[in-house]
């Protein structure tokens, strides 16, 4: 296990991308945990996915616990360091914080929690094992993303033989190859999928993905989680949209993971305004391009992006095209050197419709489309009786059963796309599922 969790991050890729919240002096950290109001109805925790006991960990912060506060967060939240980082806290437990109230600011549940987290790893502790007795039965975990840990982790801790299996070296899915590093690093998402590990599950770099991988799979073990996530990210669709130097979005925030992408050239255009185009184009600032343009069809107020990451990128120097459209890459020498785009006027349906003789070019070293991901409509074929509903599989949502008796799922590929905290609550869930199924339960 330890063997496929090693990871030397790149010098470079550390020195351009410190983290954009630094973490909390111990007692520093102690003063924001004692600000906490400790509420008896605690909204923090329930607008957190894995309903985390916000009140009781942060009280531990504040008495220097910071053992007891780890154990606490990782009794619900199994990626508690990653969710640290990557949560949109101030949407979600921050945004729910009962300082708003007083027109304060929140208590920064984020970094409380990370502060915690961190410390506990930096000590070389592992997550706590349960005393459960061993079962026979065998389940495997295709991906090897938040949901399929998360799954993972909980059924191991009831006594399960657990298998991940999933095409990448390394495991953790998005955590490590798709996250803005200065917003989490790789080596933090192994150190946590490698305690995931440690519990004794067994993780093997083998992609499912033919009928007789499946069929074997079938008969190996008694149930199946699928946590596969989403696909490819769509193409441009667009004349010259094979180009050299142009590259989807989470291609180029993995090769900067792995330390394989460190150099861009002046001019970099992303297409698309949701979060994963905000990532791809402060990456880009920060190895160096002097102009970072964020091209969208739709204006200011459609974005998908959370307002706090529109904000951070204006603040890195990323300028924006609204209501803009990509018509063709242009190349000099099988490389992209324009952008040709069109102006475009939406109506209240929300229809598009191109300005005529609008057209106009924009330079550019590399494109970056980021318009979404697609599902794995090839891979969900092969399941004749798996109930799917546009590109998503529909699962019980209380347990992730879905309509094949053998199979469970959680994470993208049932929510399209959502946070790593919901992932990892859609994989604990299942995991419940799952061992209630076992056990003759519903």
């Amino acid at each position: 296990m330890a063997k496929q969790a090693i990871f030397e991050e790149h010098p470079e890729v550390a020195r351009r991308f410190p983290d954009l919240h630094p973490p909390f002096e111990p007692q520093q950290a102690v003063v924001e945990a004692n600000r906490c109001l400790n509420c008896f109805d605690a909204p923090c925790t329930a607008a957190c996915p894995t309903h985390i006991d916000v009140p009781k960990f942060i009280k531990k912060i504040g008495s220097r616990n910071l053992r007891g506060a780890a154990v606490s967060i990782l009794d619900a939240n199994v990626l508690a360091e990653s969710c640290s980082r990557v949560c949109p806290v101030e949407v979600l437990c921050e945004g729910s914080c009962v300082m708003h109230r007083y027109n304060k600011q929140p208590i920064e549940i984020g970094r409380l929690q990370r502060h915690a987290m961190s410390t506990f790893y930096d000590s070389g502790a592992q997550i706590p094992k349960r005393n459960s007795p061993a079962r026979k039965e065998k389940i495997a975990c295709i991906g090897a993303g938040p949901a399929s840990l998360a799954c993972a982790a909980e059924l191991r801790q009831q006594g399960f033989n657990v298998t991940i299996f999933d095409k990448r070296p390394l495991p953790g899915g998005l955590n490590t190859y798709g996250v803005a590093e200065y917003k989490l690093r790789a080596a933090d998402s192994l150190r946590e999928a490698a305690a995931i590990l440690e519990l004794g599950v067994e993780y093997r770099n083998e992609e499912i993905a033919d009928d007789a991988a499946l069929a074997k799979l079938e008969q190996e073990f008694d149930i199946i989680f699928l946590g596969i996530g989403l696909g490819q990210m769509h193409k441009l669709g667009v004349a010259g949209d094979a180009t050299g130097g142009v590259v989807d979005a989470l291609e180029f925030i993995a090769g900067i993971k792995m330390g394989t992408t460190l150099t861009v050239g002046k001019n970099v255009i992303v297409v698309g305004a949701g979060n994963t185009a905000i990532d791809a184009a402060v990456a880009a600032v920060r190895l160096g391009a002097s102009n970072v343009h964020i091209v969208y069809r739709r204006d200011e107020k459609s974005i998908s992006a959370f307002d706090f990451e529109f904000e951070h990128a204006k603040q890195e120097g990323v300028k924006f095209v609204w209501q803009t459209l990509p018509v063709a890459v242009h190349s000099d020498g099988g490389n992209a050197k324009a952008l040709e785009c069109v102006t475009v006027q939406v109506d209240a349906a929300g229809k598009f419709t191109q300005v005529q003789g609008s057209n106009f070019q924009m330079a550019c070293d590399m494109v970056i489309p980021a318009i979404g991901q697609s599902p794995l409509l090839d891979f969900l074929g092969k399941f004749r009786d798996l109930k799917v509903e546009k590109g998503r599989i529909v699962t019980d949502r209380a347990t992730g059963a879905t309509s094949i008796g053998k199979y469970f799922a959680g994470g993208d590929c049932i929510n399209g796309g959502r946070e790593v905290v919901d992932a990892v609550a859609d994989g604990k869930r299942a995991a419940l599922g799952i061992a209630a199924k076992l056990a003759g339960g519903k």
